[in-house]
């Protein structure tokens, strides 16, 4: 279909949560869905950066609605205190899992021994769906429309092979860590398709990425970016975009209402463009039956809880939000 991202469809109604919301990508999906409507759900480790993002989104989309959940991807245990939260809310019809540290990357650990990349850009996000999955699938089943978790990748995955046989294992190179991280989000996001689609569940799993967005190239929020915020130079700034438009990859998989789990979404042109569906790579999205399970399983066991599929009830109403 013809997709217009910034007229979008209307998402009145829809409750959305993003993570890593505080700035960047995360921030300008939170506020691309709250302009059309969605009730946002901005999650990061900073309560005070959360009411400054608050404050950026009602200033810049009148009348939105927008409330906060405090998370540290670094803390399984602060994780589950935002499951409690979220899981809490009357309706719960998407996810962004875009939060994750992107320094560091073989400095401490994460509170609970884990490689920060890995900890916080995949472990985190498997325990954060373990906790709200019952509250997307009654929030689908509820209203007649498929709720929607979507994984952030990264080009570098198509341009880079590594090996995810031991999902732990952490390469020596920062580039290569932060690789296989997303790897292995891809590999678990599309298994996760599967199983939902094989327990007959109204939840559907997709996969974005983001292309490159750069400082130079983005619009100035207050205390988001802006002369009090750090500017990061990038040497693809010629060929990049902004950060608002990288967004609009994952902003399409939240609400384009043809998309379907086990997509993939990116800017036209890899670096930036428009947000198209494109084919996901084979090697994650259709690898072995035996690798896809040795990961799930791995991950299920770093992160400490299991992902169940609940049992459909039936009860699904055929009205679309």
């Amino acid at each position: 279909m013809t997709w217009n991202p910034v007229l979008l469809p209307d998402q009145t109604g829809r409750t959305i949560v993003v993570t890593g919301a505080t700035a960047g990508i995360g921030y300008f999906a939170a506020e691309q869905l709250a302009a059309a409507g969605a009730d946002v759900v901005l999650a990061s480790r900073s309560e005070s950066k959360l009411r400054l993002a608050e404050a950026s989104i009602r200033a810049h989309a009148p009348g939105a609605s927008v409330r906060s959940v405090v998370v540290d991807l670094a803390s399984l245990a602060s994780v589950d205190r935002a499951a409690e939260e979220l899981q809490a809310l009357p309706r719960l019809d998407g996810v962004l899992l875009n939060g994750g540290t992107m320094s560091g990357w073989r400095g401490a650990p994460t509170a609970d021994g884990l490689p920060p990349l890995l900890g916080t850009h995949v472990v985190a996000n498997v325990r954060l769906l373990s906790g709200i999955l019952p509250a997307l699938v009654a929030t689908g089943e509820a209203h007649g429309r498929a709720a929607r978790i979507v994984h952030t990748s990264t080009g570098f995955v198509s341009q880079f092979r590594v090996d995810v046989d031991d999902v732990r294992a952490t390469p020596r190179l920062a580039i290569s860590a932060y690789t296989k991280a997303k790897t292995v989000t891809e590999v678990f996001a599309f298994e996760l398709d599967r199983r939902l689609r094989a327990s007959g569940l109204p939840v559907a799993s997709l996969v974005v990425r983001p292309g490159v967005g750069v400082d130079a190239k983005t619009p100035e929020r207050a205390g988001i970016r802006d002369a009090t915020t750090p500017y990061q130079r990038n040497p693809y700034t010629p060929w990049a975009q902004g950060k608002d438009t990288a967004a609009w990859a994952a902003v399409r998989a939240l609400t384009d209402p043809e998309a379907q789990g086990g997509e993939y979404y990116s800017p036209a042109g890899r670096l930036r463009g428009l947000p198209v569906r494109v084919e996901p790579l084979p090697r994650t999205h259709t690898p072995p039956a035996a690798l896809a399970a040795s990961v799930w399983e791995q991950l299920e066991q770093l992160a400490g809880a299991p992902i169940r599929m609940p049992r459909p009830t039936g009860r699904t109403e055929t009205h679309r939000p």
